[in-house]
């Protein structure tokens, strides 16, 4: 089956924070997956990382580096289109266009928005607020058919197709309606620290994630302060120990054990001893990304290659749907340079 058969699907990353195994077992490795079915376009999206301040050269280090992982985690580049954002300028003329059909009303119900202005209460700028309509013009500049969303992007993606849909009732047929994906697997984890709250990638304490580029030792010392209960018994129960859940979920996705196999091995054990294999599976588990990642990130050239092969089939998808855009809302085309 060809490439162009195969439904579109469009997902990416914020470049802030630390890439964690929740981002790995909840996202990327079913990104690796739908390489297989669909025709796969993984962004890192620096633009909307520019809502808060950032330092200019680790915003720029981390961006590299997020594209590394992806390749070390397997997303080919040669099956796959791994953009940076901002090197599609049609990302931002697209949100322009869509912003003037996305009413005030529907910003302001924006739960993200509030949640983040709560957080960074002295920047709370204009980009904070239309942050949906660029994610907006994200997925419909490439004429997505599916996105993987969690609960927290939900809201923006039915936006999204709000605006789809409203730009082809009054233009006529022209973006694709993004549906949601739900992938049949992918590991929810949480916290070490707080095990009530999803694990994240962005979290101030350090000791609540294990990043993709943690050391063994860094690993080891991080399952020691995991957050677990005053009880004694290993028994997977999300409500009453979710501490206990959580290690057990980690094992479980990183060694291919079952929860019940998990407690029967664990029966009669004391925490230090699931904190122990936890991070020994951790370990290994993320023995080959770091592997690949420091190969990646130590050629310069590759790194260019696949940011410049990326950019290059991103801008002629981009083009098509823009000029489709540009056409129907009546712009003048350009001259013939």
């Amino acid at each position: 089956m060809s490439k162009s058969s195969l439904p579109v699907v469009l997902s990416g990353i914020q470049p802030s924070g630390h890439l964690c195994i929740g981002n790995y077992l909840g996202a990327i490795k079913n990104w690796v997956a739908m390489q297989e079915t669909h025709d796969c376009i993984f962004l890192v999206v620096d633009l909307h990382a520019l809502t808060v301040q950032q330092v200019p050269a680790e915003l720029r280090r981390r961006c590299l580096s997020f594209v590394a992982q992806y390749v070390a985690c397997g997303i080919d580049p040669e099956r796959s289109t791994i953009v940076m954002q901002s090197h599609v300028p049609q990302h931002a003329e697209l949100a322009w266009v869509l912003s003037t059909l996305t009413y005030m009303g529907e910003l302001n119900r924006m739960t993200q928005f509030k949640d983040k202005s709560q957080r960074h209460a002295s920047n709370i700028n204009a980009g904070l607020f239309t942050y949906p309509i660029l994610m907006a013009a994200d997925i419909l500049l490439y004429q997505a058919n599916a996105v993987p969303v969690g609960a927290d992007q939900k809201q923006h993606l039915e936006l999204a197709r709000d605006i789809a849909g409203r730009f082809n009732q009054r233009y006529s047929e022209t973006f694709t309606m993004p549906e949601p994906f739900i992938p049949g697997t992918g590991a929810r984890i949480m916290s070490l620290q707080d095990p009530s709250s999803k694990m994240s990638k962005s979290d101030e304490n350090l000791n609540s994630l294990i990043a993709l580029l943690d050391k063994p030792d860094v690993v080891r010392a991080k399952l020691r302060r995991a957050v677990t209960d005053s009880e004694k018994e290993i028994r997977f129960d999300p409500e009453k120990k979710p501490g206990v859940a959580n290690l057990l979920t980690i094992h479980s996705a990183l060694s291919g054990e079952s929860i019940p196999a998990l407690e029967a091995h664990f029966a009669g054990r004391l925490y230090s001893a699931l904190k122990e294999e936890t991070a020994e599976v951790i370990i290994e588990a993320l023995r080959p990304i770091q592997t690949r990642y420091d190969a990646v990130m130590a050629d310069k050239k590759v790194l260019e290659g696949i940011l410049a092969q990326g950019a290059e089939s991103a801008y002629r998808r981009a083009r098509r749907t823009l000029s489709k855009v540009y056409r129907k809302i009546g712009l003048v085309p350009p001259a013939a340079r």
